[in-house]
């Protein structure tokens, strides 16, 4: 008999303070080891510096394993906070969302920054033993001491300095039981400083480690900037041409369309014969790891500017259709964007999500790369000679794959909208739930490469299904023929050598039978078509849920549309927009009630352009195929209801209902 537990008033328990922090500190930051928790007191420093209120930056590693960070930037201010009643260094260590990187207005104290939540260093202070912090400012030396989060010593006056000397010194001791590893990664951060010397001319960026003999100290300075870390990260390898390097920003807001003064982007771009392609990026002095609308947007001005020099000089051989992906297959670059109020994914920032990054980095790039080629012919004739060898090179490996492909392709169904390309590495299926949404996917898809398969009404759930009887359901066999896939079981063997479609999407909309569609689906892949999932080919887009229009804010910023995941994102914007200034009555809030409300072009820019879209690839967890079918199995299964009731009462709770 299962036991009954009460569910009374008191269930209910409200996070404060820190506390949500403490309880999901994955949500807040890396938990590998806790460098992501020193860097955000290294990104307070930084964003000092690119205010050109501090020269200096210093990290020192303790052996105790505690870290410092020291700037000779402005200081936290240590007054009393008009609202709240308690010093506002004490603010910034212990409440959430507290900070002064929301004050975007002309004359707030950060313009420019990294920094945007206000979550940042009272994650790091909630996530620690002990947190000690000193400020000169205002010719007084103020030191504050937190415990695990909470007050332990309040801020006191403990000595006087000269009336010009300011700055913030931080030490940190991370709490071991919140991380896998209890160090911070040296590695990690000399890259990290070594990145800031790069971004920050003119200051000086030192790391010191604290070992048995003494400290080991490094410091780092580019005269050149960028150029010189491009060289140093080439490991001795020589371009095909100079490395271009180069800057531009905004002058005025009405330059152009949605972008503010100021905004804009500094590069270093290299073509090389051999190795790899791709290369490092930032925001605000943030490195961002996993790249972003940025890096797009760099990619598509540098296609821009060359495939206009190849037209221009008459490069191209007849028939050669030059794609992005040929021009920066051996491009190599660092790139540093500056954006007023950019939006990452996830609070550790490792990506760019900004829609406008793209078009304001690509129009920066475009015009001075287009001038520096046409300048330099003999170095832009290389770049384009090595561009087109990579687009011929393309065009005979998808020309082979047709030929092992042969002529047994079963008949396509009749209502798949294919693409024009061959190249499974790149073409993309969308499984879009109803004709409506099918129909502006249609419009609004890349023919050349993303085919369209609008499906009726909701999948049947083949869960246990006999795979002889699958293509009964006209859906299921439309979906297994458009792949060139036949179904097959979790561990046996499959031949994907027919499958037509490198990227499989389940498109769908952002309400209740939209996720149940989604559910429907996963379980078709999982139960009959699981290498599909194994070798990373199944991905789930996600389409915003609200419209946001914003009026005209003066100069500053024209009118946007802006687009919310959810209600949490939803309330996070609406709050960017208060701070901004905006007025509440001014903006006009839309509910999407499905994908076929969506125009072809808003669906192209929030779900489908491979640059601006939100996607999420469907992978085994850490249990396996295995443990992921039992899941299933309890979900799914008709003979499974006391299961999926058992489950329910224990784990309801975490479960995110849309009414």
């Amino acid at each position: 008999m299962a036991v009954q537990h009460d569910y009374q008033e008191s269930s209910i328990r409200v996070l404060k303070g820190l506390e949500p922090v403490k309880e999901r500190p994955g949500m807040y930051t890396r938990t590998v080891d806790p460098t992501h928790i020193i860097q955000e007191v290294i990104d307070n420093a930084a964003d000092e510096a690119l205010g050109g209120f501090a020269k200096s930056i210093e990290v020192s590693v303790h052996l105790d394993g505690s870290i410092t960070v020291a700037d000779d930037g402005r200081g936290i201010p240590v007054g009393i906070h008009p609202d709240e009643g308690v010093p506002a260094i004490e603010l910034v260590f212990t409440r959430l969302h507290a900070g002064g990187k929301f004050d975007k207005r002309d004359g707030g104290a950060y313009a420019f920054s990294g920094g945007l939540h206000g979550v940042g260093v009272s994650v790091t202070n909630a996530l620690s033993t002990r947190l000690e912090a000193e400020v000169r400012r205002d010719g007084g030396v103020y030191a504050i001491a937190f415990a695990h989060g909470e007050l332990h010593t309040p801020l006191t006056r403990v000595g006087e300095c000269p009336p010009r000397r300011s700055g913030t010194k931080v030490r940190v001791w991370p709490e071991a039981r919140y991380f896998e590893s209890p160090r911070v990664s040296i590695n990690e951060l000399t890259h990290l400083l070594r990145s800031k010397a790069v971004l920050l001319p003119g200051v000086r960026v030192s790391l010191a480690v604290e070992k048995s003999e003494g400290y080991d100290t490094r410091s780092w300075s580019y005269p050149n900037g960028l150029r010189d870390y491009l060289y140093e990260l080439a490991d001795g390898d020589e371009p095909i041409a100079p490395v271009f390097a180069g800057e531009r920003y905004v002058a005025q807001a009405s330059e152009a369309e949605a972008f503010a003064a100021g905004e804009g982007a500094s590069w270093a771009l290299a073509w090389f014969d051999e190795g790899g392609a791709g290369g490092e990026s930032f925001v605000n002095l943030i490195p961002t790891l996993s790249g972003g609308t940025h890096e797009a947007g760099l990619r598509a001005g540098v296609f821009e500017a060359v495939r206009s020099f190849i037209e221009h000089h008459g490069l191209a051989p007849r028939g050669v259709k030059l794609q992005s992906e040929d021009v920066c297959a051996r491009l190599r670059f660092v790139l540093s964007a500056r954006l007023l109020d950019p939006q990452f994914q996830g609070q550790t920032k490792e990506k760019l999500t900004s829609r406008d990054a793209l078009r304001l980095v690509s129009a920066m790039v475009k015009d001075p790369l287009e001038i520096w080629l046409n300048a330099h012919v003999e170095q832009g004739r290389a770049i384009a000679e090595l561009s087109l060898k990579q687009a011929l090179a393309r065009m005979k490996s998808a020309q082979k794959i047709v030929k092992r492909k042969g002529s047994g392709v079963a008949v396509l169904p009749g209502k798949l909208t294919d693409c024009e390309s061959t190249d499974i590495r790149r073409n993309e299926l969308f499984l879009v739930e109803g004709d409506s949404a099918g129909g502006s996917a249609k419009m609004g898809r890349d023919k050349a490469f993303q085919a369209i398969l609008p499906l009726r009404g909701k999948v049947l759930n083949a869960w246990e299904v006999e795979r002889d009887r699958l293509y009964a359901n006209a859906e299921i066999h439309d979906i297994a023929v458009a792949l060139g896939v036949d179904p097959h079981d979790p561990g046996g063997r499959a031949d994907l050598s027919g499958l037509r479609y490198g990227k499989i999407f389940i498109m769908s909309d952002a309400d209740v039978d939209g996720s149940h569609i989604q559910v429907l689906l996963l379980t078709l892949f999982f139960r009959h078509f699981p290498r599909l999932i194994e070798a990373g080919h199944v991905y789930v887009a996600q389409p915003p849920l609200y419209r946001i229009d914003v009026p005209a804010q003066g100069k500053k910023r024209l009118a946007r549309k802006l687009y919310a995941l959810d209600d949490q994102e939803l309330a996070a914007l609406l709050d960017k927009l208060r701070k901004e200034g905006c007025k509440e009555d001014h903006w006009s809030i839309s509910r999407f009630k499905g994908l076929g409300e969506m125009n072809p072009a808003q669906l192209w820019e929030t779900t489908m352009c491979p640059d601006t879209r939100r996607l999420g690839q469907v992978t085994v967890g850490p249990g396996g195929l295995e443990q992921a079918q039992a899941v299933f199995a309890m979900l799914m299964g008709k003979s499974e209801s006391a299961s999926r009731r058992d489950w329910m009462e224990r784990r309801g709770n975490e479960v995110e209902v849309d009414v």
